[in-house]
């Protein structure tokens, strides 16, 4: 007999970049698993391959946390190749914000000294995207988990 392998299905993703988004596609096989905060590669355009992490699941009209390739009718992401951090910088009476684009990836550690542009920043905290607030002096995360930075001019 022959055996033919099942083929991807595109899957409509809808790619989140700050205060913009624009619609793309995601190849995935028709019975893998897919589920939040699961990192794929998006296809946008003829040659553009952009990495994201799914923020939501589309079946239909309803909103899951996982599914299979076949039953997805759009998947919402949010680009993590590049993020864009937003700081609170505590100085006496005010607080500045600053917002910097860094590597999804690059580390931030609870208590390290930051340059920022001409700003020198010692993180005091930092506030997670999924809720979370690391505290304590060595913690660290990456930027694309990152959804505030609280510090002081060092």
């Amino acid at each position: 007999p022959i055996i033919v392998p099942p083929t991807p299905v595109a899957v409509k993703a809808i790619v989140s970049e700050e205060t913009t988004s624009r619609v793309c596609q995601i190849e995935l096989m028709p019975d893998e698993d897919c589920a939040l905060g699961e990192r794929h590669v998006a296809v946008c355009g003829d040659d553009e391959y952009v990495g994201v992490e799914i923020t939501g699941i589309e079946i239909g009209p309803k909103r899951v946390k996982r599914a299979k390739g076949s039953e997805i009718s759009t998947l919402w992401t949010r680009k993590i190749e590049e993020v864009m951090v937003r700081i609170s910088i505590h100085d006496g009476w005010k607080t500045v914000p600053l917002f910097i684009n860094v590597n999804g990836e690059e580390p931030f550690i609870v208590g390290e000294s930051y340059q920022f542009g001409k700003r020198r920043v010692r993180i005091a905290q930092i506030k997670l995207r999924d809720g979370g607030v690391l505290r304590k002096d060595g913690w660290k995360t990456v930027a694309r988990r990152i959804k505030r930075i609280y510090g002081y001019p060092s």
